[in-house]
């Protein structure tokens, strides 16, 4: 065999090794969809994507601006992950949807809670208080489980459906207010406490630390935010990664430099 006919053999095996290669580098780099709503959980999912990508994962963040499209998309397979919501919202839009969605790990808690401006603990609060909730059915319900849990009211049930008109027994006389939920730090002036979701914190610029006096527990269903992806893809080895980069310490160490305790890493 010559010179000639060797350096082309040579040739061809180098350049199908190199296709080779990089035929597996672009399977490995296969682009994984993780959608968000505007806001911490986009902010969270980017600094979830910059640590994947330090994995060896690439990690793609599509924003959204509503509530329901994120679930539609996974299910339709625009996208392959989101995470934006808690566990009973996914199972709600599963159930109402045909979708066969399911979470995979947690990510954040954007947990309810009750502040204030004029005291600085549940025992504080004055015998006919005046106590501001959201005004929306599943929020409202929400706020008056808190209070409960609180141990300012009790309820028949634990159930987050519940009403004023449900409460059993009001020992305080604690007067209720029932607001859209975008006031409620506003009405601090004006109530002895207010019950608020944590985005409206984070939006209205509340300090948790000096003004939040009862939190939901971390565990509280409606407070942990879950990821979530197609059911026949709960077991992706790449997706249960990126459910791990959620609890990595490279994202721990953003959550805390950017929300300063507002909002938190799920457990």
């Amino acid at each position: 065999m010559n010179t000639k006919r060797l350096s082309l053999l040579a040739l061809g095996a180098l350049t199908a090794m190199t296709l080779l290669l990089s035929g597996c580098g672009q399977q490995a780099q296969k682009e994984i969809k993780l959608g968000a709503t505007s806001g911490p959980h986009a902010e969270v999912a980017e600094a979830v994507a910059n640590e994947a990508a330090n994995q060896g994962l690439k990690v793609t963040v599509v924003e959204f601006s509503d509530y329901v499209t994120p679930d539609q998309a996974l299910a339709d397979g625009d996208i392959d992950l989101n995470s934006y919501q808690h566990e009973p919202f996914l199972k709600n839009f599963a159930s109402q949807h045909n979708a066969d969605l399911s979470p995979i790990g947690t990510t954040i808690l954007m947990r309810m809670g009750i502040y204030s401006d004029k005291v600085h603990s549940v025992n504080d609060i004055p015998d006919g208080a005046k106590v501001a909730i959201p005004n929306d059915p599943t929020n409202g319900g929400r706020a008056l489980m808190l209070l409960a849990k609180a141990g300012l009211i009790t309820l028949p049930e634990n159930n987050f459906k519940v009403t004023i008109q449900d409460i059993q027994s009001n020992p305080k006389h604690l007067q209720f207010v029932e607001l859209e939920a975008a006031q409620l730090p506003r009405s601090l002036q004006d109530v002895d406490i207010a019950v608020i979701t944590m985005n409206y914190v984070m939006s209205g610029g509340l300090d948790v630390e000096k003004q939040g006096i009862y939190l939901e527990d971390k565990s509280e269903p409606l407070a942990v935010m879950v990821l979530a992806t197609r059911t026949k893809d709960k077991d992706n080895a790449d997706y249960q990664k990126i459910a791990q980069i959620f609890h990595s310490e490279a994202v721990k160490k953003f959550i805390q430099e950017q929300y300063h305790g507002t909002i938190v890493p799920a457990e």
